[in-house]
């Protein structure tokens, strides 16, 4: 009898055979039927030989791509062959509390929404934790969300067949926060556990560690979504002043 899945994990791997083994072993942990689909993105380290370490556990699926493609059309792929009634994502340096996956689905059901965020709390490049939590609304509306993105990729819960019709687009610019901008619009609001459940790592390499090169993607990001320059820029404005007291309230303790 074919094993029951309800979440498919997608996890891109691209120069992480540093730290994929913590994400993969938060996945694993969590107390629900799952998939966890590992997108090797042609990684030139030595992940092939961590991931053979995880060759016995049915529920790992072990896709190397036959060439880079990036972290965005990755998770398409991960989603295209997910089995699980949801995807979530979790990228490869960061890794989950137990009991995320528990509570989002019971907060989804509860909400009747179909994409359920998480808090977050900061954790430096070496893997050490801060303290400094990230919180975020439980409910969650468009209006909002194009103000300030609330929503953490790695934190993301969001039911299959919405994550297939929303795919993850423009690589140039924040492309799951035009995701999320897409399927708010259509969906409605989101849900959210404002519980620090995913441990996301800080990184000066990454999309938003350039904080001029994110400034210039977000700004991209609400062109793309079908705003005029006057109107992106106006939105972009709302957006900086609010990134700047998303961090300095995890910085000064509050929320």
């Amino acid at each position: 009898m074919e094993r029951k899945i309800l979440v498919s994990v997608i996890m891109p791997a691209y120069r992480c055979a540093g730290t994929i083994r913590q994400a993969i072993d938060s996945a694993l942990a969590q107390d629900v039927p799952l998939e966890l689909i590992v997108l090797d993105d042609q990684s030139p380290d030595e992940l092939e030989r961590v991931m053979a370490q995880y060759a016995d556990d049915e529920r790992v699926r072990y896709v190397r791509n036959e060439r880079n493609l990036g972290a965005a059309s990755s998770r398409n792929h991960g989603v295209e062959l997910a089995r699980g009634e949801y995807v979530a994502f979790l990228d490869a340096d960061d890794w989950w509390a137990e009991g995320k996956l528990k509570k989002q689905l019971a907060r989804m059901a509860q909400t009747k929404t179909v994409l359920c965020s998480t808090g977050r709390e900061l954790v430096t490049p070496d893997g050490q934790l801060t303290g400094r939590v990230i919180g975020v609304k439980e409910q969650i509306a468009y209006r909002s969300l194009l103000r300030h993105n609330c929503i953490n990729c790695s934190s993301v819960l969001l039911r299959t067949d919405v994550a297939r019709e929303f795919p993850m687009e423009h690589e140039d610019s924040h492309e799951d926060y035009i995701t999320w901008l897409g399927i708010l619009k259509k969906y409605g609001q989101a849900s959210a556990v404002d519980e620090p459940l995913l441990k996301y790592r800080l990184s000066s390499g990454g999309k938003s560690g350039n904080k001029l090169r994110s400034a210039r993607m977000t700004y991209t990001a609400y062109r793309y979504a079908g705003f005029g320059p006057i109107r992106a820029a106006g939105l972009f404005c709302a957006y900086a002043v609010n990134g700047v007291a998303k961090y300095a309230r995890a910085y000064l303790g509050g929320k």
